[in-house]
């Protein structure tokens, strides 16, 4: 997939006319790009027009307009979108009580590394997580995580020929496992060569 480029970018002044629009676009988009694992664990599947979107949204609220700083936020975004070979996301770890968000998280130190993706009958493919930075320290982990699963041209391969995808955490404390939906699978092929 193409990078985002400055180029691709709505200036402020037209991107504050045209948000509505593009936001209802983005989020129907992700509708199909959403993976929940259980009941705490939601993986939203990036490409090209989502992290387009977070970045229009970063520019907006940060009233970014210089191009030097314009190039800062595609240098931090444009490295979530996937290049073809595998599949890039984000994961939310979802409590929505603040005290038990704060427990779970350092009990579930270390899950974004227990993530796996699996096509078919092909061996899990274990997620490579956060790789611009640290996000979890040696007594909790982050609510977020960005996470690439690199897969073989057999496994794209399987895919294509409509081979199931499906996603297991295998964490001491969060156990999980979904198949996911056809129609999400379907839109996730789009991100692969």
């Amino acid at each position: 997939m193409q990078m985002l480029t400055h180029a691709d970018l709505w200036k402020l002044e037209d991107y504050a006319r045209e948000r509505n629009a593009f936001r209802a676009q983005v989020l129907a988009h992700k509708k199909l790009r959403t993976v929940h694992i259980g009941e705490h664990l939601t993986l939203i599947f990036e490409d090209r027009l989502t992290v387009q979107y977070q970045v229009q949204e970063m520019l907006r609220i940060e009233r970014i307009f210089e191009p030097a700083s314009i190039a800062e936020e595609l240098d931090a975004y444009n490295p979530l979108i996937p290049d073809g070979t595998n599949l890039k996301a984000t994961m939310l770890i979802e409590y929505d009580d603040v005290e038990q968000r704060k427990r779970e998280l350092e009990r579930l130190r270390g899950i974004e590394d227990r993530v796996a993706l699996r096509v078919g009958d092909a061996p899990p493919v274990l997620a490579i997580a956060d790789e611009d930075l640290e996000r979890s320290n040696e007594t909790k982990t982050s609510a977020v995580h960005f996470l690439r699963f690199e897969l073989t041209p057999a496994m794209i391969a399987a895919l294509r020929a409509g081979a199931a995808l499906s996603l297991t955490v295998e964490h001491p404390h969060y156990r999980a496992a979904t198949t996911v939906a056809p129609v999400v699978s379907s839109a996730l092929l789009a991100d692969l060569a």
